[in-house]
């Protein structure tokens, strides 16, 4: 699974997700792609998930990118424990997606696959999406 290998800070605030993105809206490695339709967090198992679908349709022929990483660490108090012992253990790290962010791209794939192989692994995310096609 995706994490970071260091990081400056161990904990974060959780943080706030309003608008749209900015970056990385637009299709520029492969033909194909799937796109957020609504905010949230990406948790890595569920990049990793899809990833492994798309990896099974790709195969030698095509080509995979994955857009987004899981840098924020998400942390859970421990059970049945007091107010004021502070920030939990970190538990696991998310991708922070806004709306229209490109997740994953693929190339070398025909039309039809590619789009059944994106509309599988949009399954994957807790996220509403959509699959694109680049602009030629």
């Amino acid at each position: 699974m995706l994490q970071p290998k260091r990081l400056k800070f161990r904990k974060h605030h959780r943080g706030k997700m309003r608008g749209k993105a900015t970056r990385g809206t637009k299709i520029t490695f492969g033909q194909f792609g799937i796109t957020a339709l609504e905010q949230g967090w990406i948790k890595a198992r569920q990049i990793e998930s899809g990833r492994r679908v798309l990896t099974r349709y790709v195969r030698r022929n095509g080509k995979l990118w994955i857009c987004i990483y899981p840098d924020k660490p998400i942390t859970f108090r421990a059970p049945e424990s007091r107010m004021g012992a502070g920030k939990g253990t970190v538990e696991e790290y998310v991708a922070v997606v806004k709306t229209n962010k490109v997740i994953y791209e693929v190339d070398g794939l025909t039309k039809f696959r590619a789009r059944k192989a994106l509309r599988i692994a949009g399954h994957k995310m807790p996220v509403r999406t959509k699959v694109l096609l680049a602009q030629v």
